[in-house]
């Protein structure tokens, strides 16, 4: 059973391990780069010494070694050899771009940046989102370096003041973890909320950490039966399977769960998942007609995230079964690419060619952002930011089956605001899959709707203000009820001198 929670740096990070890590992923890689990379920032970070006494050299050394496992291109992987060297050095950005190239240089610079952004609580942490989406908007591949860097401070945290500790595990988890969770980026999310857990809520952690070690000795013997069952059953109907392992809850996740269930460790089901990696995206539905057939699934608990994937790109099928002996099981059914997916998200989705890097459409949400830069500015309202931004995200259809992302628990009216503002100022009422609905409803992913909307409405009610989720929303109906009273008064009020 794997406990992902406690993933560490490498025990010995050396050149050759990061050579044979690219090696590995991408045989025909040419790492001449990579060593001189190594032996330049070794050069340039020579006589440094980290707070844990080691030498300098080892902190890029273990960014760009999590860099190559992620199967990023060997530019990036020297970008992040190289991504301290402008800031701690001597060395300038112009001699990074002589000695190893425009993007190199590009991509340190960008990271550079990043890095004069400091945490300063919550009237520092909307200026900083906005520097940040305009650096991604830019290049994602800075903020991939960024969570690779900040992934390794936060495995030698201990060596800092608490002081310096607290903050830099608030500041992971108030914008590192989300963005890497809206990202895709799964395996990054989940270690960078762990490593932080810790030092954020000492306490929460422990607790956390006592109910899981308490239950998965006690699981494990289980997961292994079921694994094998499972494993035989496929074999017979001929299904290639390439893994079935059992993953323990991540303890920031389960944290979370825990609150939301009133702290009781029963009603969590997915405390261990059983993760199915098949060949192909056919094998993933035959498998999850094996796992009905044995075990009788658990009724409202089968989710689809192939048919219709998360707005952050991921793909799985997710199933609960009443297993042997009755007991619970949540199993996660993907292909081998899928599974990348949701663990690496954009960074798996990169593309190189001649022209240089780009990436999916997935980043559409991150320019959108960089281009509101002034909005983002100006908005005080940090809960409203951070339901736009970073809570769970639904994906509903216009009924031409455009997608529209939106925020969980989103209304019809955040709908209408998010195809047109003038769709939204019409809004008369809303149909739901063919249902007519009320327009406080709460939307569902997959929903389709359909805006009915009265042309002689000059704007949206006063009252949508109690239920929408959207910013953006909320803008349009305070800007049109500001007007409306200031007009009211115009008319209301004698003119003076008359």
């Amino acid at each position: 059973m794997q406990h992902p929670q406690d993933i560490p740096p490498p025990e010995n990070p050396t050149l050759q391990l990061l050579l044979d890590t690219i090696r590995e992923r991408r045989p025909t890689a040419d790492l001449t780069m990579v060593q001189l990379a190594y032996e330049f920032a070794d050069a340039a970070h020579s006589g440094q010494i980290r707070k844990s006494g080691v030498p300098y050299i080892i902190h890029p050394l273990c960014t760009a070694i999590t860099l190559a496992q992620m199967n990023l291109d060997p530019v990036v992987v020297v970008a992040g050899l190289l991504h301290d060297v402008p800031e701690d050095t001597a060395v300038t950005i112009e001699e990074l771009e002589k000695n190893f190239g425009k993007e190199v240089a590009h991509l340190v610079a960008g990271v550079t940046k990043l890095g004069k952004i400091k945490y300063r609580g919550i009237e520092r942490y909307i200026e900083n989102l906005r520097k940040m989406f305009v650096a991604m908007a830019e290049d994602i591949r800075v903020i991939i370096i960024k969570f690779a860097d900040r992934l390794h401070n936060l495995n030698t945290l201990e060596h800092l003041p608490p002081k310096k500790q607290y903050r830099v595990a608030l500041e992971t988890l108030e914008i590192y973890a989300p963005i890497a969770n809206r990202l895709g980026m799964g395996e990054m999310k989940g270690q960078l909320e762990d490593l932080s857990f810790k030092y954020v809520y000492p306490k929460e952690y422990a607790w956390v950490r006592g109910l899981v070690e308490e239950r998965s000795e006690q699981k494990e013997a289980y997961i292994n039966e079921v694994s094998q069952k499972l494993e035989a059953e496929l074999a017979k109907q001929n299904i290639p399977v390439v893994s079935v392992s059992g993953r323990l809850k991540r303890l920031y996740s389960l944290y979370e769960k825990l609150l939301r269930h009133d702290k009781d460790i029963e009603k969590i089901h997915d405390l261990v998942a059983l993760r199915v990696i098949v060949k192909n995206a056919a094998d993933c539905y035959t498998a999850l007609g094996v796992i009905h057939n044995i075990w009788r699934p658990m009724p409202g608990r089968f989710k689809d995230y192939i048919a219709q994937p998360k707005p952050n790109g991921y793909q799985s099928l997710h199933t609960t079964v009443f297993a042997e002996q009755g007991k619970i099981v949540e199993f996660q059914i993907r292909d081998e690419e899928q599974n990348m997916n949701a663990e690496f998200g954009i960074a798996a989705h990169w593309v190189y060619d001649e022209t240089g890097s780009k990436a999916t459409k997935q980043i559409k949400w991150v320019r959108e952002l960089a281009a509101a830069g002034d909005a983002m500015t100006r908005l005080k309202d940090l809960e409203n930011l951070k339901i736009d931004i970073f809570e769970n995200r639904i994906f509903v259809f216009t009924p031409k089956g455009d997608v529209i992302d939106l925020p969980e628990n989103a209304t019809p009216v955040d709908f209408a605001f998010a195809v047109h503002t003038q769709i939204g100022n019409q809004c008369a009422g809303a149909r739901v899959n063919d249902r007519i609905v009320s327009l406080d409803q709460p939307l569902k992913s997959g929903d389709v709707i359909d805006i009915i909307v009265d042309k002689s409405k000059k704007g949206p009610s006063a009252d949508w203000i109690k239920f929408v989720k959207t910013t953006h929303a909320k803008t349009c109906i305070k800007q049109y009820s500001k007007t409306s009273l200031a007009n009211w008064l115009k008319r209301a009020l004698p003119t003076r001198g008359k």
